[in-house]
């Protein structure tokens, strides 16, 4: 699957006049990571052989537990996105993302 994926806005417009985070982390906001099927995350219309546009919206502080390599972005519902997830573009995994008390953290 060839995944082209554009930020919806670059980190430093999204917020122009925001001040750096400084709230800590505890035990309870650390986020569980599952690996998705992709298959089941977005439609694939073309075949597997066509480029998929994704619209990501940022990376967040978790890293890829399969490749180690990069941030993950955060990919909302779209046009051919039926879950909101998060994915990586280096080895073009998906996953959900739960607290430990199991609540979910891509839900509004």
């Amino acid at each position: 699957m060839s995944v082209h994926v554009p930020e919806a806005m670059p980190n430093n417009q999204q917020h122009p006049h925001a001040a750096p985070s400084r709230r800590q982390h505890g035990p309870d906001d650390r986020l569980i990571l599952s690996e998705l099927n992709p298959e089941a995350v977005v439609d694939r219309l073309d075949g597997d052989d066509a480029p998929l546009n994704l619209l990501t919206f940022g990376d967040v502080r978790e890293v890829c537990p399969k490749c180690q390599q990069n941030q993950l972005k955060l990919v909302l519902r779209q046009a051919t996105v039926r879950i909101a997830h998060l994915f990586c573009a280096d080895c073009e995994s998906c996953f959900d993302a739960h607290y430990a008390n199991g609540r979910p953290a891509l839900t509004i």
